[in-house]
């Protein structure tokens, strides 16, 4: 595995935030492992110094771990390749975010509100492993593919209803709208169980990390919302750790 790469600062990468299908790996019937969990990590120092060095010290340990989990469970001819950048514009909100650059490889993205955030190595390690999950699971198609799935419906029931091609173009606006929601809380859980994993992997305790989400707005379970409710994703995790510690999954 080749050394952390320096991190770009100033991006104007767009956060378009991910998520996909692939579930991980069937349990294999062998003898029952137990995999421990990692004590937790100390807080992050609350001064500007010390927060980037613990930030770049969990890059380092996360990248060989997401990129060897990419690598085994990727089901496509995707780059494991990560790079990672900060986006160091003040007014940014808390994020994450994954998106591919011009040569195919996966980025993951953060604001330096999220990392400001964070309050320990575990839960900026899991926000890793998440938005990490997101591009082995190739969520980025899926999305694409069903927000043109949607356009393509609604823009044909709006030409069946004798609709104006202005009309048309908004129903298949529409529908591409639709379809890029409609399964996105599915991907989040996913990514969520996933990204538990390859976190777990890396040393890092998950179900730590995951206490990150009791400190940002819960989004309930609306309707054609993105994201799932806190306690659903936080069940994810669980569930993850407790099928790793089992030896259902690898």
């Amino acid at each position: 595995m080749r050394p952390f790469r320096s991190l770009l600062a100033g991006t104007t990468l767009l956060a378009l935030g991910a998520c996909a299908a692939v579930p991980v790996e069937a349990p294999s019937p062998g003898p029952v492992t137990t995999a421990p969990i990692p004590a937790a990590a100390a807080d992050f120092p609350r001064d500007a110094r010390g927060t980037a060095r613990a930030f770049v010290e969990v890059i380092a340990r996360m990248e060989p771990s997401v990129e060897e989990q990419c690598m085994r469970r990727r089901r496509g001819p995707i780059s494991c390749d990560y790079q990672f950048v900060v986006v160091d514009d003040p007014r940014a909100e808390i994020n994450a975010f994954q998106d591919l650059d011009s040569r195919g490889r996966p980025v993951i993205g953060f604001t330096l509100a999220l990392i400001a955030a964070t309050r320990n190595a575990d839960e900026l390690a899991f926000v890793i492993g998440h938005e990490a999950s997101h591009h082995i699971l190739d969520h980025l198609t899926q999305k694409s593919a069903s927000a043109r799935t949607g356009a393509v419906i609604f823009g044909a029931l709006a030409t069946a209803t004798g609709a104006d091609p202005v009309t048309v173009r908004s129903a298949s606006q529409a529908g591409a709208d639709f379809g890029a929601r409609y399964y996105s809380k599915d991907w989040e859980l996913q990514a969520d169980y996933l990204g538990a994993i390859v976190t777990l992997d890396a040393g890092y305790n998950p179900e730590r990390g995951a206490q990150f989400f009791l400190r940002i707005p819960d989004p309930g379970n609306r309707i054609l919302g993105t994201h799932p409710s806190r306690q659903q994703r936080i069940d994810a995790v669980a569930r993850a750790v407790a099928d790793k510690r089992a030896g259902r999954v690898d």
